[in-house]
């Protein structure tokens, strides 16, 4: 199979989601033994790190104890604080829509990419068609497998993956999450080389992941995807534009690598619901882990 156009209709706009069925999550809801919950998201705010060409984020006061110093009328005491949050959609821990890479003049499944404006934004693939799901999640926990995080522009493939799997003694199923901890945040995340020469994952080990059905895959550095001296994103391509499998970047997951090791295992029951910023190409979003 080369791709998954047409797999779910010519009109589908949430590619592989469409692989967690009822089945699925009740299955991954089996996985819960503790009850711990871990979030998956790095912090969001002014502070986040952003890359040159995307807007740091900002916050602006609308109302805060200031104006109560200045006389502002408290109705029976009472007094509150409002703030408003600008953001570029792929700062932070967010997944990318169907809507933000792809080659040629046509969007994943054959949507055409003249759809995408900046009056209107993307009318098809945005970020509102990304269904929230509850699946099975898969760490592949490359910095305990290595001892250290990866050191930069390290290729994850196919071997790598599947290595760190069934070492793990599981196998991928349709429908999973494939996480990828490489290190990357926890070595880099404060420094402007978080946004270079990062580790990640080969075109050859995305079409591995594609052909396995997997349903979401996501990394703990800024695009999944190796970092090389080769120019563009073929792993985007392969992943979103060809397979309708939407990627979450910037994930923390250093604490859930330590939970599972402790419990001796790799798979987790992940609930994943995204912001629905309707024509977006990409929305932050808080990945859970139930343990």
């Amino acid at each position: 199979m080369t791709n998954n156009w047409g797999r779910w209709g010519a009109d589908d706009e949430a590619g592989a989601l469409n692989l967690v069925t009822t089945g699925v999550t009740r299955r991954a809801a089996g996985l819960v033994t503790t009850g711990q919950t871990l979030s998956l998201a790095q912090p969001l705010g002014p502070k986040t790190p952003a890359p040159g060409h995307r807007h740091q984020p900002a916050r602006f006061m609308n109302r805060d104890a200031g104006d109560y110093a200045l006389g502002a009328r408290t109705p029976g005491g009472f007094k509150f604080a409002e703030d408003t949050v600008q953001f570029a959609t792929h700062s932070g821990t967010h997944v990318d829509a169907l809507s933000h890479a792809w080659s040629g003049d046509e969007l994943y499944n054959g949507h055409s990419s003249a759809l995408t404006r900046s009056t209107q934004g993307a009318q098809r693939c945005g970020a509102e068609k990304l269904a929230p799901v509850a699946t099975r999640g898969i760490l592949v926990d490359l910095v305990r497998a290595s001892g250290e995080p990866l050191a930069p522009q390290t290729a994850v493939g196919p071997e790598d993956l599947e290595r760190g799997i069934s070492e793990a003694g599981v196998s991928v199923e349709p429908g999973d999450a494939v996480l990828v901890r490489t290190g990357w945040w926890e070595s880099k995340g404060s420094s402007d080389s978080y946004f270079a020469d990062e580790p990640g994952i080969t075109e050859e080990a995305a079409r591995w992941l594609a052909s396995r059905d997997v349903a979401l895959v996501g990394a703990d550095n800024y695009a999944v995807e190796q970092q090389s001296a080769e120019p563009g994103f073929p792993a985007h391509l392969v992943l979103l534009h060809q397979f309708g499998v939407p990627l979450i970047e910037n994930l923390n997951l250093a604490e859930l690598g330590e939970a599972l090791s402790v419990l001796g295992r790799s798979t987790f029951f992940l609930l994943f619901a995204p912001i629905p910023l309707v024509g977006s190409t990409g929305t932050p979003v808080t990945p859970v882990a139930v343990l």
